[in-house]
């Protein structure tokens, strides 16, 4: 039991140099704070480690490292294997708007090959911050380049170019949702078989997107998206939801005097003339969020359908427990809820034409 529990942990290394901005974005993915609020953080004194729930089956073993050049040399020293050795994730911080950007640069270096020699396989998420500080017209240019010199440095020390990706965040909008939102995807030990049970229920909604969300964070766990949707021109619509409804959760939190952590909703619907729109609970650790065409009838069929679904989304953790048996086991689960829903709606329709 004890190896099961360790197997589902997943150690994340969340470094960078002092007021890069990494406590900030920590308390704003999984802490519920708002932009404005992370002013009063005070600086990592040495690793504040968090043990972070996800999707119910999966637990970050997060590490914040405080940046102050004593600390970093100490994780680098003394505390070198503790610290770099079983890592699946490290996220740098680079703060973009540093005056000290070469010693960042050595900071940077110094980690990866303390990485590399404890966790070459580990994977890299650098996050270029601060980036509502560049100019517009500029801000293209300056995180190419700094990606560019990021990159010489990882394969230098050893990375492969495939383990590194780079994102331009900022607290201020849904970047850093974004950016997170990839952390997320990577560490997620079933992503495949959730995006084939939605992709399933998309096909019998005739839905245009599926949004997958994990309840208290918010952030995007996966998404289907079908037909004409996929060329919509927004591609940071989902990050732009997660940030609606964080802010929604700290309304409702401020109006009924509870933790915004606490805080939930049953349904939340949109209808409009070019599409309709709901997001509701899926299993205890997501909502679903689903776009239809503008048809009422459609909409609410697949308003029910899936609450019918519900039962074999709740299965999700015994495929990470029991591998491709029990995988296959749901897919046939939900082939059979799709055979019974269409049955139910033909009963349904037969119903309505004998009462007219």
């Amino acid at each position: 039991m004890e190896r099961s529990k360790r197997q589902k942990q997943r150690k994340v290394l969340l470094m960078g140099r002092s007021g890069a901005g990494k406590s900030s974005m920590r308390s704003i993915i999984f802490s519920n704070y708002v932009a404005k609020d992370v002013r009063r953080l005070g600086a990592t004194v040495d690793v504040e480690h968090s043990n972070i729930r996800f999707m119910g089956n999966l637990m970050l073993n997060l590490w914040d490292c405080g940046g102050q050049d004593s600390f970093v040399e100490s994780y680098l020293s003394n505390q070198r294997s503790h610290v770099f050795t079983s890592v699946a994730v490290m996220i740098f911080v680079f703060d973009i708007s540093s005056r000290e950007a070469a010693a960042d640069m050595l900071s940077f270096a110094s980690t990866i090959r303390a990485l590399y020699e404890f966790s070459p396989s580990s994977k890299i998420f650098v996050l270029i911050h601060k980036m509502d500080l560049v100019p517009a017209d500029q801000k293209a240019r300056v995180f190419q380049q700094k990606a560019i010199d990021v990159r010489t440095t990882c394969e230098d020390e050893g990375f492969q170019s495939q383990q590194v990706d780079f994102w331009a965040t900022s607290i201020w909008d849904q970047s850093l949702y974004k950016a997170w939102t990839q952390v997320i995807y990577f560490l997620v030990p079933n992503a495949s078989a959730i995006e084939d049970m939605l992709r399933r229920l998309a096909n019998l909604l005739d839905a245009r997107e599926l949004i997958l969300y994990e309840r208290t964070t918010c952030l995007v766990v996966t998404h289907i998206t079908r037909d004409a949707e996929q060329r919509n021109p927004y591609n940071d619509r989902f990050e732009r939801i997660s940030s609606i409804l964080k802010t929604h959760k700290h309304s409702m939190a401020k109006h009924t005097g509870t933790m915004a952590s606490e805080v939930s909703f049953a349904e939340l619907q949109i209808k409009t003339g070019d599409f309709m729109f709901f997001i509701t609970r899926l299993t205890e650790n997501t909502n679903l969020a689903v776009v239809m065409p503008s048809d009422e009838a459609s909409f609410n069929a697949a308003r029910v359908n899936v609450q019918l679904a519900r039962r074999e989304f709740s299965h999700l953790d015994i495929v990470e427990k029991k591998g491709k048996d029990a995988q296959r086991q749901v897919k046939d689960a939900l082939a059979l809820e799709e055979v019974k829903m269409a049955d139910d709606g033909e009963a349904s329709s037969s119903g309505r034409a004998s009462d007219r």
